[in-house]
Parts: structure tokens; sequence; C-alpha cells
């Protein structure tokens, strides 16, 4: 909603889970020329294929590609691009060659007034000092990857916060719980379930670095060109290769552990996860931070 660079939002017409063939015909049917779709399933190509769209791109290796007339004949499973070049590589077939990169890329993510006004507001509140360095650390995750051991996050907060750094914890309205976890003293602040998408999206805006496990917000710092440490495994399937921050402020910590061939099973098997180090964590943060103070003091 507050991408400058997207006019309307049509959202999939959904019953218990499961797509409306019928219902989302109806809302698409003869009113678009071209459609890229990023993220296929069957429904939903055989739902653009019925709607009458001219131009359809998509891959070119699932079973169902003969619902798309333009297609890309690239393997997405090895990881050996980003997933953000592999959408933007589509567009080959509507004749945009885009030699996007992590120097040049422009989200065109603009949080609304309405909630930077909110936030700030409620910041001060908290007592959250607007004119110093604000840490955010969001410690879950969708689950699609694998994340830091919640222990091992906790450690990571405990030293940071022992630095006297402002410290926000978020989450959705599910992960209360967990965030109030990590709520270690009363200068870390938990607003899990507190805001909403537009209005995590302000907070976020007002930080200066986070710290995320993969998961969407700190695709949403990154966009804001926050400075942002993540934590993602190796196997290609997860990695920050394919999946990371699409930044040039990021630092990515995986496993200290060498392994060949790895795989998500192996990464949990071993708990590769538990080998990062948090006190290494931590000194990569009070260096961005440190840095960042300094600017804000004209030093």
């Amino acid at each position: 909603e507050e991408n400058q660079y997207i006019d309307n939002i049509i959202t999939l017409i959904e019953k218990n889970g499961r797509p409306s063939i019928a219902k989302n015909i109806l809302q698409l049917k003869d009113k678009f020329d071209t459609c890229v779709a990023v993220y296929p399933t069957f429904t939903t190509a055989l739902i653009l294929f019925l709607s009458n769209i001219p131009t359809r791109i998509g891959t070119a290796y699932r079973w169902y590609s003969f619902l798309f007339n333009k297609k890309i004949y690239e393997h997405r499973k090895f990881g050996n691009r980003h997933e953000l070049e592999y959408n933007v590589r589509l567009l080959l077939q509507t004749g945009i060659d885009e030699n996007v990169n992590e120097e040049n890329v422009s989200f065109g993510l603009v949080p609304s007034k309405e909630s930077e006004e909110k936030v700030r507001y409620d910041l001060r509140e908290f007592g959250v000092n607007l004119d110093k360095p604000i840490l955010i650390v969001h410690p879950g995750s969708g689950g699609s990857s694998i994340d830091l051991p919640v222990e091992k996050m906790k450690a990571v907060i405990k030293l940071l916060a022992q630095g006297g750094n402002q410290i926000l914890i978020t989450g959705t309205n599910s992960e209360k719980e967990l965030c109030e976890s990590f709520a270690l003293n009363k200068k870390i602040f938990n607003t899990a379930g507190k805001y909403n998408l537009k209005e995590l999206t302000a907070l976020i805006n007002q930080c200066d670095l986070m710290i995320a496990n993969s998961t969407g917000p700190i695709h949403i710092a990154a966009a804001l060109g926050k400075g942002v440490i993540g934590f993602y495994p190796k196997f290609a399937a997860a990695s920050a290769k394919r999946w990371g921050p699409y930044t040039t402020k990021k630092k990515i910590f995986s496993p200290a552990i060498d392994c060949n061939n790895c795989t998500r099973n192996q990464c949990e098997k071993l708990n590769c996860m538990e080998s990062i180090s948090a006190e290494e964590v931590v000194e990569t943060a009070q260096n961005i931070l440190a840095k960042i103070a300094s600017e804000k003091n004209g030093i």
C-alpha cells in the first residue's frame, strides 16, 4: 500500500485457504494486457489463463507451464541468484532488460505520515530518545528458514542491553509471548502485536539497525535503507545469496561449521546455527551503532 510504484492491489479471493477460481477470474478477466507470475501455483496459473490475459509470463520448468505463453528458462532451486533478480529477469519477456543490483535498486517504499506520527508518539511514551540510535530485534519468523536459536538470540539482546542501547522487540500478535521473553529489562520494549503492517513499516523507518532472522521485516528495513544484521543457514534453498536482504548495508551471519552439500535436515540435525557467535554479532552491531551515533552528532 505504501509503495509509490504500485497503483493497485488485488488480493486473491480464497475460501478456507483455497483460491476460488470463478471469483478470481471475474475480478481479472479482460482487464489486463500482461501478467507476471513470480510465485505460481497450478491454480493461479489456471486463473490467469482463463482470465484472457494476452501475455502471461512465468517459469518454463513446472508441469503446468503450458499455461504461460511467455516463459523464462531458469531453475531457481540451485539458488544461483537472489530471488529479486530472478523475478526481475521475468521482465525480459516484456523487453525490459534491467541490470538490477544492490547498488542501484530502488524499492519505492514510503511510510505514511499518519503512521510515522503515531509511531513517534508511541516511542516518546516508551521513553525512547529519537535523537539517539534505535535498534530493532525481530526474533520470530515464518518458519521457511532456520532461525538463530532462541537462547542465542537472548544472549545477543542481553549483551546489547548491557551496552546501554535502545532496543525494541517486534513481532506478530501470535509472537507476543516469544517476544516478551526477550524483554530482559525495562529498557527493552516489546511491541509485538501492537502495530499493523503499515505502522510496523513506520516503526522500522525510525530505527537505525535491525537484527532479524530470514523474515519479511528484515526486507522492509533493507528497502528503507536501514542497516541490517541477518541470520541465514548455508543450504541453497534458504541461503542469504537467494533470500538475504537486498542492500549494501547488511551483515550476514551463517554457521561457522564447514560442511559440504548442506541440506535442511543436516543443518537441523547438527544444530549449525548454534555455531554463530553472539559476541561477534554484538560487536558488529555496536560498531554500526557507534558509527551512526557519530553521524547523528556530526562527528
